[in-house]
């Protein structure tokens, strides 16, 4: 009778003993996967951002006219943004717009949202959200330019002003340092409402029915559903727009290029656009880049509070 080679049997784990090693494994193997995937966004990302953002903190370390020799200037340009009242006021100008292009644009889109919602199966409706909708697909260049001539002395405005009989109220709305600001501001307001809008219909739209059902079972009218409902339903998306209309309003640029050249005097001067006055304009590339690397970092930190107040998710 042949003899059986004798085979040393494996020993077995326990019920219920993780395999962790293979999980390591298979867990190394999904993240480098998810590195790989990434990676083209990656460089993108470095080539086109950060290594001019680190060229743009390097420069501004520097006197230079963008020709000549640079000269050393360690933090000079940084604390001649403080004690420059040009480029203080340019700083404030910017916080003074966010009030125009963020919270009136925001405020207005919520009752704008709320009315239509409810007057949804009225005719006409729709036509007049994508007429609100319409100033974001116009390019900046004709929005500034036709803004311009609406506030002309002899433009739409004025005339329209004197037809009222309101002769004394009509004056050069961008040429008048009282006005200036405001009138650029209102010409945010009617920029961003539109996609506040669009972000809060989207957003009502998400809402459960039955919470609005039995806001109505309780006896709510209108402006109590709006309060205990739908403001709260909206709160992500007041986040959003909060967001995209704060950093509209601080990198304003093309808007005050075309329509006011940041005049008269300084009036309507922002750091957006000082940033290419003196790099293009006066020769001040390391003052330019200063600025610039400052409005990025009051960019960075306003958007990092603002976020700080979107809902996580379970509290939704």
């Amino acid at each position: 009778m042949a003899a059986t080679a004798h085979r040393p049997t494996a020993r077995k784990r326990p019920a219920g003993t993780p395999t962790r090693e293979p999980v390591r494994r298979r867990g190394r193997v999904i993240q480098w996967k998810g590195y790989l995937y990434a990676l083209p966004a990656l460089i993108v990302l470095t080539v086109f951002l950060l290594v001019p953002l680190g060229q743009l903190v390097q420069i501004s370390l520097f006197h230079w006219d963008g020709l000549s020799a640079s000269t050393w200037a360690g933090f000079a340009n940084y604390t001649e943004i403080a004690r420059d009242p040009r480029l203080r006021a340019g700083f404030l100008h910017s916080f003074v717009l966010i009030l125009f292009f963020s919270v009136i644009p925001i405020a207005l889109a919520l009752v704008l949202a709320a009315v239509t919602t409810r007057a949804g199966r009225l005719r006409g409706v729709s036509v007049f959200r994508a007429m609100i909708f319409l100033p974001q697909v116009v390019a900046m260049v004709v929005t500034a330019t036709a803004w311009t001539a609406i506030y002309a002395p002899d433009g739409v405005l004025n005339t329209a002003l004197r037809a009222l009989g309101l002769e004394a109220v009509a004056r050069p709305w961008l040429g008048d340092f009282s006005t200036a600001l405001p009138a650029v501001g209102l010409i945010g307001t009617w920029l961003e409402i539109g996609l506040c809008l669009v972000l809060f219909i989207a957003g009502i739209g998400q809402i459960p029915a039955e919470l609005y059902e039995a806001a109505k079972l309780d006896g709510a009218g209108a402006v109590r559903e709006f309060l205990a409902v739908t403001l709260p339903g909206l709160r992500g998306q007041i986040t959003i727009a909060l967001t995209l209309t704060v950093i509209a309003a601080l990198r304003t640029f093309d808007l005050v290029y075309i329509a006011t050249h940041g005049g008269p005097g300084n009036a309507t001067s922002l750091p957006a656009y000082e940033v290419y006055n003196r790099a293009f304009g006066t020769g001040q590339v390391g003052s330019a880049c200063a600025i610039a690397v400052v409005l990025t970092a009051v960019i960075l930190l306003l958007t990092f509070l603002i976020t700080k107040v979107q809902p996580r998710e379970d509290e939704k």
